[in-house]
């Protein structure tokens, strides 16, 4: 084995254990966000272990070792839609899923977060609604470390990214939150009880949001198109006063059909007050469009074979 093969395998093989690291400890988040958070409330937010909770609260079965049943089924159309590789991770997310919940059932049990005296069932909304949120972000961070390795903990995430295949206008965390809502309605049949299903969204689309944002990234960048005669002066802030890059285009305008220097460049929030001061003093009458950038890949933003590997 040459030298560069065995580079490329020492850095598939790092790459590997860092993908089963970031899945074992994105399942352990969500178990947690399922055993104390979502199923003392008898919420059922979508998923598997959203029917494993329905189950538990009907015929007292453990949460864990029910959704693991149903995992096994989805897991093997998983394989065959998304390929074995993706098998192999989403193996390793759903025995670790079910083995923590298990875990955390045996050694926590399903008390309430926030108990009253005597040890009720919660009646406080608030303290409801906070637990819900609370709960919908911890399932939600988990379940996006687990999707950045290209993996899912499965049950519904594997419908999800099936779908996300496919249909690809449409977000992953979206996706999901649309087939984890059937769920919802099956809860408010069982149950009968109207402040379930709502609580239930609510954790639905937390976890949706945190889903979409631990994937796209949380610090929002920000695209511009400036259109100004004193183009020349913009760029000369632009590159060497933010140490920022950019484009220009060529375009005619509308109106008097004159041809225009337009700029594109991409910064971050903070730098965006700055430049669109120093743009103001250049020339008042610039045109600027500015359009949010959930992520921006490449040199002095993140890490494009970053993003791509990982």
């Amino acid at each position: 084995m040459n030298m560069n093969l065995m580079l490329k395998f020492l850095l598939s093989k790092k790459n590997l254990i860092k993908d089963y690291s970031v899945i074992i400890l994105g399942t352990f988040i969500m178990a947690v966000g399922i055993v104390v958070f979502i199923t003392p409330l008898k919420l059922a937010p979508g998923g598997v272990y959203g029917i494993a909770i329905i189950f538990h609260h009907l015929f007292g079965t453990p949460v864990g070792l029910v959704g693991i049943c149903l995992d096994i089924p989805l897991l093997l159309l998983g394989i065959w839609r998304l390929g074995a590789k993706f098998g192999a991770k989403t193996i390793v997310g759903i025995f670790s899923l079910a083995g923590f919940i298990s875990l955390i059932e045996f050694l926590h049990g399903y008390a309430p977060l926030i108990a009253l005296p005597g040890n009720q069932a919660i009646a406080d909304p608030a303290a409801n609604f906070i637990i819900s949120l609370f709960g919908g972000v911890i399932v939600g961070v988990g379940l996006g470390m687990i999707f950045r390795t290209r993996a899912t903990s499965g049950g519904t995430d594997i419908i999800a990214m099936i779908v996300a295949k496919y249909v690809k206008h449409i977000p992953l965390g979206t996706i999901l939150m649309i087939v984890d809502s059937i769920i919802v309605v099956l809860a408010l049949l069982v149950f009968e009880d109207w402040t379930i299903p709502l609580y239930s969204w609510l954790v639905i689309y937390v976890t949706g949001f945190t889903i979409d944002k631990m994937i796209s990234g949380f610090d929002r960048r920000k695209a511009l198109f400036i259109i100004s005669e004193q183009h020349d002066k913009i760029k000369h802030v632009i590159i060497n006063e933010m140490e920022r890059g950019g484009t220009f285009f060529k375009g005619n305008g509308m109106y008097h059909q004159a041809e225009k220097k337009i700029i594109f460049t991409t910064i971050t929030k903070k730098e965006l007050p700055v430049l669109l001061y120093r743009i103001h003093e250049i020339d008042a009458d610039a045109f600027i469009s500015i359009l949010d950038a959930t992520d921006v890949l490449g040199e002095g933003f993140n890490s494009l074979k970053e993003r791509a590997l990982h």
